[in-house]
């Protein structure tokens, strides 16, 4: 399992273990890749040596800054070389999910920070081991069903376009966080629970390519594929940069149970295992970011945003994982004590500083964000009732 399944490490709580304790039991799980949504020193330190991959992300709230080169270059001075080579760092996220936010100088800073944060880089001699990108929700696509005829949205054609040139020429992945559960939970009546949790199922057939899908995120990604190659880009690498599936929600929050967070979880990961692609990519090994590593009490929102770990606080797991080298848990008594930078009543820390890698506020609401798209299966569904009746129709009137 060790092959290319990677884990997000978020610490929006109070209760977690420290950076120290969590290592072994990122090594447990086969993980050897690693996504923060800052660049925590304190993490980076820790795994120094452990030969585990890192994505460092820089907050939504600093793409202004990473406009000034000299900031950009103080900021991967500081969060990236200053911990290379001891600490595995490949990869930079600039930004989180900027597009949809439908914020229009946020997303003008997207690029420019990009690039900046590149040409830092460069400078430094890095941008052979590191590379530069931004992650995505899937509301970034207009038209998702079939997948053969994924489009991203209009008002958003232009911004794509740009940063997947710069993705091009730089060499660097195309990001996604894609969420199966929001559309179950929008329209369980609708939605096949056995087709979003990767369990046998009739699954679906895009009557464009004819390709077969048995779940979701397949068709989500290859939908993404389609996307890139409709603005003239078919060759991008595309990762999910987060997917996963709730273990509690509340009353209204169907499908938030241990046994479907472990079905989706843990049959995803066997997918990953076998290195198989998606239908349209057979031969493109799954990128794929699991979310997350622990359960984050101070998450806001519904009930499912504190229980999206696969462990919680004291290590131990949230439901059966299935991995051979899982511990009975890990001691919380953190010696750093830090509470996540937006915890309630405190002030604000020094660590917020671009300079130093700090937590995005941003990321406070990075899966609720993910599910305002439902991924267009009310629209698949009646089309697949069209095309059938289509078909009636045409076999009553030989």
């Amino acid at each position: 399992m060790a092959t290319s399944i990677g884990i997000n490490y978020g610490q929006i709580a109070d209760n977690l273990p420290p950076p120290e304790k969590v290592v072994p039991l990122v090594k447990s799980m086969g993980a050897t890749r690693v996504k923060l949504y800052d660049a925590d020193p304190h993490v980076l330190k820790a795994f120094a040596n452990s030969g585990v991959e890192f994505i460092v992300s820089l907050g939504n709230e600093y793409l202004s800054d990473m406009k000034d080169p000299a900031k950009a270059q103080a900021w991967v001075k500081t969060n990236v070389q200053a911990y290379l080579p001891a600490t595995k760092i490949t990869c930079i996220a600039v930004g989180n999910e900027v597009l949809t936010f439908n914020n229009t100088a946020l997303s003008d800073n997207l690029l420019p920070a990009m690039e900046n944060v590149y040409a830092a880089l460069v400078s430094m001699n890095l941008d052979k081991q590191v590379s530069v990108t931004t992650a995505h929700s899937v509301a970034i696509l207009e038209t998702s069903y079939p997948p053969s005829s994924g489009a991203f949205r209009r008002d958003l054609v232009s911004c794509v376009t740009q940063v997947v040139d710069f993705h091009c020429k730089t060499g660097s992945p195309f990001l996604i966080n894609a969420y199966p559960y929001f559309a179950y939970k929008a329209d369980p009546k609708q939605v096949q629970l056995d087709f979003v949790l990767f369990q046998p199922n009739q699954g679906i057939v895009d009557p464009v390519t004819n390709l077969h899908y048995d779940n979701m995120l397949f068709a989500q990604i290859d939908a993404v594929h389609s996307a890139l190659a409709s603005i003239g880009y078919k060759n991008v690498c595309v990762q999910i940069s987060e997917t996963g599936w709730p273990s509690k929600g509340d009353a209204d929050e169907l499908g938030a149970t241990p046994d479907n967070a472990r079905k989706y979880n843990c049959n995803l990961i066997k997918l990953v295992s076998q290195k198989k692609g998606t239908p349209l990519k057979p031969n493109s090994n799954l990128n794929i970011y699991v979310f997350a590593l622990f359960n984050e009490n101070l998450k806001p929102g519904p009930m499912s945003e504190r229980n999206y770990g696969l462990f919680k606080p004291d290590g131990t797991p949230s439901y059966p994982l299935g991995f051979a080298g899982i511990n009975a848990g890990v001691s919380t008594n953190s010696s750093s004590g830090r509470s996540p930078s937006t915890g309630g009543g405190s002030s604000t820390p020094t660590s917020w500083s671009p300079q130093d890698g700090s937590s995005s506020p941003g990321y406070m609401s990075i899966t609720s964000n993910s599910g305002r798209v439902l991924f267009c299966w009310k629209s698949w569904i009646l089309q697949l009732h069209i095309i059938v009746g289509s078909i009636l129709l045409l076999f009553s009137q030989l």
